[in-house]
C-alpha cells in the first residue's frame, strides 16, 4: 500500500477541501494520512458519511499551520510542529511515502528541503509542472523554486525534466528546449547562452525555444528558472481562465449563439477540462530523497485528489529513486550554491 501524507491545513478552504479529496483519492491500494487539527479533520471527515475512501485514511496530529501570507522558510523553522512540517518529516521518518501540500508553496519547498532533504547529487531542487498543449502535455520546470538560477542547474533541471516526461508523460525520448527570446544560440541574456552551450549534445536537446511553442507542444520538456517560469506558468493559467469565460460570454450573447452553445457543450467542456489547471494534479518538487507535490492553494477537492495521486504514480514509478541514479556522476563534481 502506498501512503500519501497530506498537509490538510494547507489550502484556501482547508481542512475541509483538503480531507473531501483525500476521500475521493484513498482506497484499498493507497492510504492517505491528513496531517492538522484532529478535531477539525474527523468533523470534515463525519461531513462525508458515503464515501469509500474513510476506511483508507488516517490522522496525523499537528497543532500549527502555516497561512499563504506567511514566509514560508521563516515560518517554517518558526513552527516544528505546523501541518507542512509534519508532512515532509513522515516521508523522512518512513511512515509516509510522498508528502502533499495545497498550502503556502515557500513553506512546502522549505520544510521538504530541510526534511526530505535533498538528494545526492543534486544543485537545486525544482518545481516541475505538466501543462496540457496542442501536442498533448508539456513538462515546464522550474516553475518557482529558483528565482535565480547558474546554467549548471538549468542542465539538472534539463535532466530531471526530461526523467519525468519519460515516466508520466510516457515519451520514450522527449525533447527538450531552453526558453529564450530566439530560437538563435545567440540569443537571451547571459544565463541562457550559457545554458545552450552546456546543453548541446545531451539528450533530447533540440535548442532554443520560445513562449509562443510552450502551447504549440514543439517539445515535451521546456527548461528556464524559476522566476521566468513562475510567470510563464501563471500566465498561462490565466489565459487559459480568459479564453473559456470568453467562450462562454459569447455562447450566451444571443438567441442563435445559446444555440450554437448547445450543439457546442460537449467540446467546449472537453475544452474545459484539458485547461482546468486544478486537472493538472499540482507541481512536483523534484531533487528531493522523497515525492514532494504542491497544489494550488485555490484548488478544489477534485485538484486535492489528483496532487495525491499524482504523488501515489511518483512513488510507483520510483522517480526519485530514477533521479537520483542519473544524477549519481554529479554527485562527485562541486555542488553550486
Amino acid at each position: 500500500m502506498i501512503r500519501v501524507a497530506l498537509d490538510a491545513m494547507g489550502g484556501d478552504n482547508a481542512p475541509a477541501t483538503a480531507v473531501h479529496g483525500a476521500l475521493l483519492a484513498a482506497r484499498a491500494d493507497l492510504r492517505v494520512l491528513l496531517v492538522g487539527d484532529p478535531a477539525a479533520i474527523e468533523a470534515e471527515i463525519a461531513a462525508h458519511p458515503d464515501l469509500p475512501g474513510r476506511a483508507n485514511v488516517g490522522i496525523v496530529p499537528a497543532s500549527e499551520k502555516v497561512s499563504s501570507h506567511e514566509d514560508g522558510a521563516r515560518a517554517v523553522r518558526a513552527k516544528p510542529d505546523s501541518s507542512v512540517v509534519v508532512t515532509c518529516r513522515q516521508v523522512r521518518a518512513g511512515d509516509a511515502d510522498a508528502a502533499v501540500s495545497m498550502g503556502n508553496t515557500g513553506a512546502m519547498m522549505a520544510a521538504s528541503a530541510l526534511h526530505i532533504r535533498r538528494a545526492p547529487g543534486v544543485l537545486r531542487p525544482a518545481i516541475a509542472t505538466v501543462i496540457p498543449t496542442r501536442g498533448g502535455y508539456t513538462v515546464l520546470l522550474d516553475a518557482g523554486a529558483n528565482a535565480e538560477a547558474k546554467p549548471e542547474h538549468l542542465v539538472q533541471f534539463a535532466l530531471m525534466g526530461r526523467l519525468l516526461a519519460q515516466t508520466v508523460l510516457q515519451r520514450p525520448e522527449p525533447r527538450v528546449g531552453l526558453l529564450s527570446i530566439g530560437e538563435e544560440p545567440e540569443r537571451g541574456d547571459a544565463l541562457v547562452q550559457a545554458a545552450h552551450q552546456l546543453l548541446v549534445g545531451t539528450p533530447g536537446f533540440v535548442g532554443n525555444v520560445e513562449g509562443r511553442d510552450i502551447p504549440r507542444g514543439s517539445v515535451d520538456v521546456v527548461v528556464t528558472d524559476g522566476f521566468t517560469g513562475n510567470v510563464a506558468l501563471k500566465l498561462y493559467e490565466a489565459s487559459a481562465e480568459f479564453i473559456l469565460g470568453e467562450v462562454r460570454a459569447a455562447a450566451r450573447s444571443g438567441a442563435r449563439a445559446k444555440l450554437g452553445g448547445l450543439l457546442l457543450r460537449p467540446a467546449v467542456r472537453r475544452m474545459r477540462d484539458r485547461l482546468d489547471p486544478d486537472l493538472y494534479g499540482g507541481a512536483m518538487l523534484l531533487g528531493v530523497q522523497g515525492p514532494a507535490v504542491i497544489g494550488h492553494g485555490s484548488g478544489n477537492a477534485v485538484a486535492v485528489r489528483h496532487a495525491v495521486d499524482v504523488a501515489a504514480r511518483a512513488v510507483s514509478e520510483n522517480i526519485i529513486g530514477r533521479l537520483s541514479e542519473a544524477l549519481s556522476p554529479a554527485a562527485d563534481s562541486p555542488a553550486a550554491t
